[in-house]
């Protein structure tokens, strides 16, 4: 027997709110990372942005999206938000080092 349209529609949403959980925790995970990162910079006086590194990424990530069927413009300007966070971090980071 078929699921009717609510049903199917529950189902779908407990699917969505699965993968926002999981985006949630690989989120902080990588700014765990990233933390890491800016106290690491912090102490050698390195700047707080890589714009070379930034640049591989953006490209390795429109890669992976074109891939995955995902609007690879979209997952460039996720990147630029991320990394616009960790940036503010890391200066952060590197002011209260001072």
């Amino acid at each position: 027997m078929t699921e009717s349209a609510p049903e199917q529609l529950i189902a779908l949403r407990n699917s969505i709110d699965n993968i926002d959980a999981a985006l949630i925790h690989m989120l902080a995970e990588r700014f765990r990372c990233t933390q890491q990162v800016g106290r690491l910079k912090a102490e050698h006086q390195l700047p707080a942005s890589d714009p070379a590194r930034e640049e591989r990424q953006i490209k390795r990530l429109r890669q992976l999206a074109e891939e995955s069927n995902l609007d690879p413009a979209f997952a460039e300007k996720w990147f630029n938000f991320v990394v616009a966070e960790v940036i503010h971090h890391h200066e952060q980071i590197a002011k209260d080092a001072q």
